[in-house]
């Protein structure tokens, strides 16, 4: 399979501030963004709304270097945050990372759980499979940046789980976590018997959630006080 390339044509604002970004999308169908980073000066931009909103329906765009033509320049980028409207299928404000060749760069990247019906704590054991996460960040030079990462939950037993560390990285790929030592070998799924009911496989989803949730919140503590 072929690997996706995005580019996104963008011009630079002048006018900013939460009243011109209001009128840019309200008049203009255009979204307003910022790029960022490499050492230089945030520049203010703004891209037609719906050529983003198509880009964001591929999964590949949030782990992909970007082409921003801006005018006659070429800008190679990573989306870092996107915002969107509560209740609507509407992007509100992106942010992107510049990136160069000799860089490592901080990016999220999606999981993809492959053998789920094969896995032997399903398939033999009658368990369920919880998932705490569905992407990760990690470190990499640009031309290192998988599009995702695989885990494979093939030969996971009942009452397994799958910790960072399990996961096989393509080289030149660190996890975040990791880097901040054993304590941050967060779970990433876990093969288990539901208790009984309906209830009882919410409540296992509701707890797996719970705990992604401290981990994350624990992981950002560390990054503040790292």
């Amino acid at each position: 399979m072929s690997t996706p390339e995005f580019e996104l044509d963008v011009s630079v604002r002048t006018d900013t501030g939460k009243g011109a970004s209001r009128r840019l999308r309200r008049m203009h169908n255009a979204v307003p963004a910022v790029l960022y980073g490499a050492n230089k000066e945030p520049v203010p931009l703004t891209i037609d709304h719906d050529a983003i909103l198509h880009a964001t329906e591929n999964e590949a765009f949030f782990s992909h270097i970007i082409t921003l033509n801006i005018g006659k320049k070429k800008e190679l980028a990573v989306i870092k945050d996107l915002q969107r409207h509560p209740a609507r299928p509407v992007i509100m404000h992106a942010d992107f990372l510049r990136v160069s060749e000799g860089h490592a760069i901080q990016i999220r990247v999606p999981l993809h759980f492959i053998n789920e019906e094969k896995c032997v704590g399903v398939k033999t054991g009658g368990g369920r499979i919880i998932k705490s996460m569905t992407e990760i960040d990690v470190t990499c030079l640009p031309k290192d940046l998988p599009e995702f990462i695989e885990v494979d939950m093939l030969d996971v037993d009942l009452g397994q789980t799958v910790h960072l560390s399990d996961i096989s990285l393509p080289e030149g790929v660190t996890s975040v976590a990791l880097s901040h030592g054993k304590e941050s070998d967060h779970s990433v799924a876990t093969v288990q018997q539901p208790r009984g009911g309906v209830e009882a496989e919410d409540e296992i989803e509701m707890e797996a959630a719970e705990e992604a949730g401290e981990e994350a919140a624990d992981e950002g503590d560390a990054e503040e006080t790292s």
